[in-house]
């Protein structure tokens, strides 16, 4: 075994250093991470996320990981011979369709994170919004984005009513890492398909959390030209939604990254989770990853 050059061990105390000014200032802080896209499929990038969350956890940071998994379930939908079916970035969830979101998110989806960041040194446990009643939610009315006289039927869809965070609070306080799956409860015990950047953003709004992050298969929000817009206003957005420049599946996701950002999250990040390591470069150093919401 050879000895870590000099120069290469100068580097990494120098990258350290850089780091302890921002480990400094988010020590305590919660920071809720929207997972998926790649960084879900790929094993180098799981790894690299596993990585990334266990070292926020370990230098004082409060990692919060809600997950997606559309992937997945169009994966089991098309094994059982169903096609999966969208509205304005909605899945249309039939009571079968439901099924399989709740067997793919609560279970494969959950547990593979879950071993993978307990691999990685970490303590995660896994919960969907029923454990602790923590996601109460109704039928979703999806209002059509032309004609707000039409309404569009996505079967057992929800929208949060409310948000209880005391069972995520209580395991942050045990120093656990919770992972949890986008499904809420219904007035009569029905379960709801919730739309993992919307749970995200309602959690960190709940948690008064110092970061949301949103890892997506993109860099960021990106104009008609294809260009990066590494900062984003709420004027500015609603400039994009009526172009169509924000659509399908960008809708909720923008849609409730703004709301985090209104309602006390300190900063919105729509990062590209392609990039390994994108969790620590975009919180531990000075350079811009992505687009950032702004309130």
């Amino acid at each position: 075994m050879t000895d870590t050059p000099p120069t290469a061990a100068s580097l990494k105390a120098e990258i350290l250093a850089q780091a302890l000014p921002h480990i400094r200032k988010f020590h305590g802080k919660t920071m809720v991470i929207k997972y998926g896209g790649n960084a879900m499929t790929d094993p180098a990038l799981q790894a690299a996320f596993a990585e990334d969350v266990v070292l926020l956890k370990l230098v004082g940071i409060k990692p919060v990981v809600v997950h997606g998994g559309g992937p997945q379930i169009e994966g089991l939908l098309k094994r059982l011979g169903k096609k999966g079916e969208f509205i304005q970035g909605m899945r249309v969830t039939d009571p079968e369709t439901m099924e399989v979101v709740q067997w793919v998110l609560g279970g494969e989806v959950q547990q593979d994170i879950v071993g993978l960041i307990n691999h990685a040194g970490g303590k995660a446990v896994g919960l969907t919004g029923r454990d602790g009643g923590m996601i109460r939610a109704q039928k979703l009315k999806l209002l059509d984005s032309a004609d707000q006289s039409i309404e569009h039927d996505v079967g057992q869809v929800g929208d949060i009513v409310s948000v209880d965070a005391r069972v995520i609070r209580a395991l942050q306080d045990a120093d656990f890492i919770p992972v949890v799956s986008p499904i809420g409860f219904g007035a009569n015990n029905e379960s709801y398909n919730i739309n993992a950047d919307v749970v995200a953003a309602k959690l960190a709004t709940e948690l008064q959390a110092e970061k949301l992050m949103m890892l997506t298969n993109i860099s960021g929000v990106l104009d008609k030209q294809g260009a990066l817009l590494t900062e984003l206003t709420a004027h500015r957005i609603d400039e994009l939604f009526a172009d169509g420049t924000i659509s399908g599946g960008m809708l909720p996701k923008i849609a409730g990254a703004l709301d985090a950002a209104k309602s006390g999250v300190n900063s919105v990040h729509i990062i590209d989770g392609r990039v390994p390591h994108v969790l620590l470069l975009e919180i531990l150093t000075d350079q811009v990853f992505g687009t950032m919401i702004c309130s």
